[in-house]
C-alpha cells in the first residue's frame, strides 16, 4: 500500500516562501516520477511540477523561476520550494505518484498566501 504524506502549508505573507514536503511509503522511491498538484477553490486541478527519477525537472508555466521541486531518495521525501509567494498560489498542494499501475495521491497541504 502506497501512502504519501504532505507537510509544509500554511499562512504566508505574498513574497514569502515555504517548503513542502511529501514523505512516500510503500514505494520503490528511486525509481518513481513525483508530482505535486495543486487546487484553488472553484478550480481545476493543476499540475504544479515533477521530478523524474533521473531528476530531471519541469515546471508549470505560473511558477517557474519561483519554485523548485527536489528529492531525496535516502528520506523517500520529495521537496516543493515555493518562493517569492503570490495571492495567487493559495490552494491545497498535493503529492502525486504512479506506482505499479495505479495512481496515488496524498491526502494535501493548505498554502494560503495573504497578508
Amino acid at each position: 500500500q502506497v501512502q504519501l504524506v504532505e507537510s509544509g502549508g500554511g499562512l504566508v505573507q505574498p513574497g514569502g516562501s515555504l517548503r513542502l514536503s511529501c514523505a512516500a511509503s510503500g514505494t520503490i522511491f528511486g525509481t518513481n516520477g513525483m508530482t505535486w498538484y495543486r487546487q484553488a477553490p472553484g478550480k481545476p486541478r493543476e499540475r504544479v511540477a515533477r521530478i523524474t527519477s533521473g531528476t530531471s525537472t519541469v515546471y508549470a508555466d505560473s511558477v517557474k523561476g519561483r519554485f523548485t521541486i527536489s528529492r531525496d531518495n535516502a528520506k523517500n521525501t520529495v521537496y516543493l520550494q515555493m518562493n517569492s509567494l503570490k495571492p495567487e498560489d493559495t490552494a491545497v498542494y498535493y503529492c502525486y505518484v504512479i506506482n505499479g499501475g495505479r495512481a496515488y495521491w496524498g491526502q494535501g497541504t493548505q498554502v494560503t498566501v495573504s497578508s
